[in-house]
């Protein structure tokens, strides 16, 4: 029998590896309050503040979608990709408490399709790559109350698109 791969972040310090409730690590000012992904240490992001003491801390696990897109093409080194390339979906989700928006890949399975402004999603651990040892893995967003499984339950309607043609002249899509 194979023993099991050691299971360890692909960027350490970045997240925590708890499988039931992921967290990102962050940081607060402790001047002004600000919150930093990832997490700060030399000076406060904020422009109005001059903090350079900061408390580290876990934000939100639940977050909306902010914008969305598609990676269609193979990132450069030193990104790892699966061989062969598999397109992915990225999001940049608002955490309201923290008043800060976080980029991030989207769990496996789903798709630009299934996702719109506004989705709430959580995040959730998925493997990046392995080797003969370890299992590296990163977090991401899926849509909330999605089954882990990569399933994803149909995304809610997207709103028709307004299109102009040369002539200036719109049309409903």
């Amino acid at each position: 029998m194979t023993p099991a791969k050691t299971r360890r972040a692909a960027v350490e310090g970045w997240f925590t590896l708890d499988e039931a409730e992921p967290a990102l690590i962050g940081s607060r000012c402790s001047d002004c309050g600000t919150f930093a992904f990832p997490k700060e240490t030399s000076f406060c992001r904020n422009p109005v503040c001059s903090g350079t003491e900061f408390v580290e801390t876990e934000l939100s696990r639940h977050g909306t979608v902010w914008s969305y897109t598609n990676a269609c093409y193979q990132p450069p080194k030193p990104y790892v990709a699966a061989d062969p390339y598999i397109p992915f979906s990225l999001a940049a989700v608002e955490l309201a408490a923290e008043q800060m928006g976080v980029m991030g890949q989207v769990a496996g399975g789903v798709t630009v399709d299934d996702l719109a402004v506004g989705t709430e999603v959580e995040l959730v651990l998925e493997t990046l790559y392995e080797d003969d040892d370890h299992e590296y893995v990163v977090w991401k967003w899926r849509p909330s109350g999605s089954p882990p499984d990569g399933r994803v339950r149909p995304g809610p309607a997207r709103p028709a698109v307004a299109r102009r043609g040369l002539d200036g002249g719109g049309r409903d899509d």
